[in-house]
């Protein structure tokens, strides 16, 4: 007599199955999209560094704080992903490719023991918006659009529900700016420090002689004809 199958841990289907079958039958439908956003859905992830990198360079013209929140967006992100790493641990919810083996997948079924809730990319995708909305907002929109767009290839390739990846926001953001804040207030005066030494180069865009107080100074005052008040 074999045994019967041991029942789901935590069976994110009844959440919101429906709404799940309903994108993978959208993807059923648009097969010619299967292959671009299967491969989008890992290699879009690029976007947020490469929005992070931007954040860091426009810092680069900006005062200490600035620059120490572009310096702890990926440690805002790496943390988040961190914090989901154990939530995914603990709720232990199955794939929907193996919770509805019937529906349409476009992604392998990942091993037993990688988990759905949260989404992973979306909770590093939304982290990285948050951290850069801290420092610049056009920067911010920009990576939310992007976090959007991730979150629902996430469930079209079937590898998520859509409360998988809507949980993995709501994780994401408060930490990610909580970190960030943390660092900020706490690291500011070392990124002040050091944007007057041999990092300078990468932490400002100003000379080194011409970082006073974190304050620009113009060419007349460095040559001693005045000295302009605080932007």
């Amino acid at each position: 007599m074999t045994a019967a199958p041991a029942p789901l841990a935590f069976d994110g289907s009844r959440i919101d199955g429906p709404l799940f079958t309903a994108v993978t039958h959208f993807a059923r439908d648009t097969r010619w999209l299967n292959g671009p956003l299967e491969w989008w859905t890992n290699a879009g992830l690029a976007v947020f560094a490469v929005l992070m990198l931007a954040g860091w360079w426009r810092a680069r013209h900006r005062d200490a704080a600035a620059m120490t929140l572009a310096l702890a967006a990926p440690v805002a992100v790496a943390a988040a992903f961190a914090v989901a790493e154990v939530v995914k641990k603990i709720a232990a919810e199955p794939r929907p490719c193996r919770a509805m083996p019937h529906a349409f997948i476009v992604e392998a079924c990942p091993a037993p023991s990688d988990y759905a809730f949260p989404s992973g990319h979306t909770t590093a995708a939304a982290a990285a918006a948050a951290a850069l909305f801290l420092l610049d907002r056009r920067l911010g929109v920009i990576a939310a659009v992007f976090a959007a767009f991730e979150a629902f290839t996430r469930v079209y390739v079937g590898g998520h529900y859509p409360h998988d990846v809507a949980g993995s926001i709501v994780l994401a953001v408060p930490v990610a700016c909580l970190v960030a804040l943390l660092l900020r207030r706490a690291a500011t005066p070392l990124v002040g420090r050091l944007r007057h030494g041999p990092l300078a180069p990468l932490l400002t865009a100003q000379p080194r002689a011409a970082v006073v107080g974190e304050q620009p100074v113009t060419d007349s005052a460095a040559t001693g004809r005045g000295r302009t008040g605080p932007r």
